[in-house]
């Protein structure tokens, strides 16, 4: 999810769901190491709980990262062993850490030394001709003789030579089961399914036999989704957060931000995709998408798009 979420976002899923485990964009150990450290790993309170993603293959600057981020308050440190981005190709990190289970582990002992959070690991089950059956469990092994306890499995090989990283998204075939049979023979491990999961139907047929689901693009692209998560993945008793309700709470979030010199569109930008499939969606994007961009634009912008959505959802007489 580079370049997508952020911290706007973060606050955005969060006012959606108070018990989802929100994680940040994969930041590199060069950028958290010497970039603008605050600007990158600040985030609210309300973003709890909260797990920093970080990308790197040197175990030194992971574990110097992994303290940072301890330091910062982040809920867990997570190392990203799956993104096919063409950047992580050229510095050695990301799925192409798959060929190397044995600096991974090197790298999560590292991290696992410098912080009381718990150190977790996000990967595929491989990578261009690796057998998946092999290079998932010596990865998962590895790293659990290490001391990490819970994975995320994006259930696709990478392919990282001759695929972009939009198709390493949806060419390789899937294959759930594969990470089914990781949780049975390692049942003592945390076990979480990510990829292909394209909502709360699809995520929630995996959990009587896996420990968690993690849904990314489709969070993203549809976020109102993440208004029933509560109810229907912790508590049942829990109430569904309507997009009405998710936004009305959002706006003092939205003000704070705009007081401290934020522009709209970096916040607006988030929510496009809020009110999918009901009347009025259309209205929403676009007035979101064209009028935050304006000087000086604020709140009312927002509440603009509300009032269409609303209007577009008045029963017609007939």
């Amino acid at each position: 999810m580079m370049d997508w979420t952020d911290r706007h976002c973060r606050a955005f899923h969060r006012v959606l769901t108070a018990r989802a485990l929100l994680y940040t964009e994969m930041l590199t150990t060069g950028a958290v190491l010497h970039g603008d450290t605050k600007r990158l790993l600040a985030f609210g309170p309300t973003e709890h709980p909260v797990a920093l993603q970080l990308g790197g293959a040197d175990p030194t600057a992971l574990g110097q990262a992994a303290r940072i981020g301890d330091a910062f308050g982040y809920d867990e440190i997570n190392l990203n062993v799956g993104c096919p981005s063409d950047r992580v190709q050229s510095g050695r990190f990301g799925a192409c850490l798959m060929r190397e289970p044995e600096l991974v582990a090197d790298c999560v002992a590292a991290m696992i030394e410098a912080t009381s959070k718990p150190v977790t690991v996000k990967c595929r089950i491989g990578v261009d001709d690796q057998d998946p059956e092999h290079s998932l469990f010596d990865l998962v092994d590895r790293c659990a003789a290490a001391g990490v306890q819970v994975f995320i499995v994006h259930a696709r090989k990478a392919w990282l030579e001759g695929l972009s990283p939009k198709q390493n998204r949806d060419v390789p075939p899937l294959d759930y089961a594969l990470v089914h049979r990781l949780k049975r023979e390692r049942p003592g491990l945390t076990v979480v399914l990510n990829g292909g999961l394209d909502g709360l139907d699809s995520a929630e047929a995996h959990l009587e036999a896996l420990d968690g689901v993690m849904l990314g693009r489709a969070a993203y692209h549809d976020p109102g989704l993440l208004g029933c998560v509560d109810r229907r993945m912790f508590n049942p008793a829990a109430p569904d957060v309507t997009p009405e309700q998710a936004v009305r709470r959002y706006l003092p979030y939205v003000q704070d931000e705009l007081d401290l010199g934020t522009r709209l569109q970096a916040i607006t930008r988030h929510m496009l995709g809020l009110f999918q499939g009901r009347p009025g969606a259309r209205a929403w994007r676009r007035i979101l998408t064209v009028d935050s961009h304006a000087p000086g634009a604020g709140v009312e912008v927002i509440e603009r798009a509300l009032a269409v959505v609303a209007e577009a959802a008045r029963p017609r007489p007939s």
